[in-house]
């Protein structure tokens, strides 16, 4: 188990597995939240399902209105579990308070330092801790 510090834009729990991604995406027009995948064609990870997944990408790309697409996936429940960054983003952030505040559905948002990043390992398991500050990558 790996133990990895972290600071939270949006506190929570979550275990899941990580989907890392190495090219930012931008959730308005680049995922479905009907489907809860990837569907921007020119994305190296096109088709991808992150609904459910610990969404990891050192920085988000695209417009304000990203948070209304996190929000209509925690609606619909096709949201990421969690979201781990290495670059603050208000959007995602703004979009994970009011999945919470309107429908209950918590997306904890963490910044992870980026010499702890080559660690996050797509595909492993791991838990965020939200009242504690740190990720527990299993082995």
């Amino acid at each position: 188990m790996i133990v990895l510090p972290v600071s939270f834009l949006v506190p929570g729990t979550a275990r899941a597995v990580i989907a890392r991604l190495d090219v930012p995406l931008s959730f308005w027009g680049g995922y479905s939240a009907e489907a809860g995948i990837v569907i921007d064609r020119t994305h190296p990870d096109c088709g991808r399902r992150l609904a459910g997944t610990i969404v990891a990408m050192r920085e988000a790309r695209g417009s304000s209105s990203a948070s209304s697409t996190l929000v209509e996936a925690a609606r619909i429940g096709t949201a990421p579990a969690a979201i781990i960054l290495e670059r603050r983003d208000p959007i995602l952030t703004i979009g994970s308070l009011v999945a919470a505040d309107l429908y209950g559905v918590d997306i904890p948002i963490a910044l992870l330092d980026a010499i702890y990043w080559p660690q996050l390992g797509d595909g492993r398991t791991a838990s965020l801790d939200g009242p504690g500050s740190q990720i527990l990558v299993e082995d």
